[in-house]
């Protein structure tokens, strides 16, 4: 009996919530992944502002289960519970320096520092500019113990034509740092083409 594909969406409350409603939307589609959310408070606020009231209720219904943040005893909380990594989209650099300092209060960086703890693949779409000094040192931090960090920088070379195909396209590539065999999502990335 095979494992079923999962993958933890962790949304926090920097802007670009867009982004995360975008990661569970394409991992929906791809039909073979198990989806696990947990949302920030400030994230749910984020959503209102920026997509609208019912932003959240949807991002909620596309996820295979919903956990609250303040639950630290969820399946997600431990390393016995098997996933393929872990995609925090956007991140707030709260959240990011939460992670590298270990400051476990909540349910989204708990469930972060588990992928590092058992040597998973997460993926922080840190969300802010400019940096300072400790902005930069937290990412380094993280990068250390073996996060992506993943600023969301638009691919201009893929001639995005509107705000939401940016976002999908962001979207697309945190879901391929990942690094998962999903036949039915097509690659945010580079053809080649002429000089």
């Amino acid at each position: 009996m095979s494992r079923p594909l999962r993958v933890i969406v962790g949304i926090s409350g920097a802007s670009g919530a867009a982004i995360g409603l975008r990661v569970l939307e394409r991992l929906a589609e791809a039909g073979q992944v198990e989806t696990h959310l947990v949302v920030s408070p400030a994230a749910e606020r984020t959503f209102a502002a920026e997509i609208g009231p019912h932003a959240l209720e949807q991002a909620r219904a596309l996820a295979g289960h919903c956990h609250d943040h303040r639950d630290i005893g969820a399946s997600i909380a431990s390393g016995s519970f098997r996933t393929a990594g872990m995609i925090v989209a956007p991140c707030s650099i709260r959240t990011l320096s939460a992670v590298a300092y270990g400051q476990l209060g909540d349910l989204l960086v708990r469930a972060a520092d588990v992928q590092l703890k058992e040597r998973r693949r997460l993926v922080l779409v840190a969300r802010e500019s400019p940096l300072h000094l400790g902005h930069l040192r937290a990412m380094a931090q993280v990068t250390e113990y073996g996060a992506i960090v993943a600023p969301p920088v638009p691919p201009f070379y893929l001639k995005p034509g509107s705000m939401a195909e940016l976002a999908d396209l962001i979207a697309l590539r945190a879901i391929g740092l990942l690094d998962l065999d999903l036949d039915a999502l097509p690659l945010a990335e580079w053809q080649g083409g002429e000089a």
